[in-house]
């Protein structure tokens, strides 16, 4: 290998007209090889990139409550959600184990007490959550390169599961980066299939100014526009379907900024279609997940702490994300909060 390959591995490019559109595997693998974490935090790390979560980050974090304003960033729960059974998603089932009418007709309580009692049946990536370190392998290897097979079984991630996630507490400094509204300043809405490139998020950082510096610990937030616009015209295809998102190019940026967890307002975080002309399925998420380590959040609300965030002239909070201690769950619901 000469010495210009040699630095083309160690640093592939961050423009996606470089990316080889017919060869899915040369590229993801050029990036899963010069972002690996593996070993990085020991041989038996489970909470990959959330690691870089410390005291005083979430010390930092609690600095930026200025106001006091909480604004959740979950989108509804319910079935008229986005999903279309791939893969067996479904929207979640909510069902009434007790009601009103049961509490009139009398429940068998003890001085006239009734009660209302309910169920919920979902995917547990059915609306806003997090992807688990054990949610996607490379080439059958999981985070910290163990197999993936020893990883995910019938019982569950063993190994990863969401529950250490939710033992970590989620909680440090947010960043909103609103490149739908910096990249199309008139609808503030990514065309579907726009890739976000490391350009777009700098220029983004540099017009949003301070604030939005990005760093070690932070939970970067990318709003493209893309829920607002189904929220005007219907779900359509947001579940799978054509999307703005992160271009596999930037994986760099990710991987040198150390950042412990991104989320996008979108049903799969990086662009679709995948950026090339061969099938091709979630690139990015092969590389950041297994490889990086890195906490992907999709389907969040963005819209209403973006307005607040563009009023205030302010683009960082503290954050509090936190998925439910399901052990042994590759993936979890949340409400997350941003808190001005």
């Amino acid at each position: 290998m000469c010495r210009r390959e040699e630095i083309d591995a160690l640093n592939p490019s961050e423009r996606p007209d470089d990316l080889d559109r017919t060869d899915p595997e040369k590229e993801i693998r050029a990036r899963a090889e010069a972002h690996r974490n593996w070993g990085r935090w020991g041989p038996d790390d489970v909470l990959g990139t959330l690691n870089f979560i410390d005291d005083a980050k979430r010390r930092e974090a609690a600095t930026l409550v200025l106001e006091g304003k909480s604004i959740a960033l979950a989108q509804a729960f319910d079935m008229n959600g986005p999903q279309r059974g791939w893969r067996r998603r479904t929207n979640p089932v909510h069902t009434m184990l007790d009601t009103g009418l049961d509490a009139e007709r009398g429940q068998g309580f003890p001085h006239g007490l009734g009660g209302a009692d309910d169920v919920i049946a979902m995917p547990l990536q059915c609306s806003t959550q997090w992807d688990g370190l054990g949610h996607i392998f490379d080439h059958g290897i999981a985070w910290n390169g163990r197999r993936a097979g020893d990883v995910v079984t019938s019982e569950g991630d063993l190994v990863t599961g969401i529950e250490h996630a939710a033992a970590a507490a989620i909680v440090s400094r947010g960043v909103l980066l609103d490149v739908g509204r910096h990249i199309e300043q008139r609808t503030g809405e990514l065309a579907d299939g726009y890739a976000i490139t490391v350009e777009d998020i700098e220029s983004t950082i540099a017009a949003q100014g301070e604030s939005a510096r990005v760093g070690r610990g932070d939970i970067v937030l990318v709003r493209t526009g893309q829920f607002a616009r189904t929220r005007r015209q219907g779900w359509g295809e947001y579940a799978g379907g054509s999307a703005p998102g992160l271009s596999l190019t930037s994986a760099g940026w990710m991987h040198r900024t150390e950042i412990a967890a991104i989320a996008t307002d979108t049903w799969g975080f990086e662009v679709r279609p995948n950026e090339f002309d061969v099938p091709a399925f979630q690139p990015l998420h092969q590389v950041a997940i297994p490889n990086m380590g890195l906490t992907i959040g999709e389907m969040w609300n963005l819209d209403e702490l973006a307005r607040e965030c563009a009023v205030r002239g302010r683009w960082d909070f503290m954050l509090t994300a936190a998925p439910l201690p399901i052990t042994g769950a590759v993936g979890s619901p949340i409400n997350p909060i941003a808190l001005l």
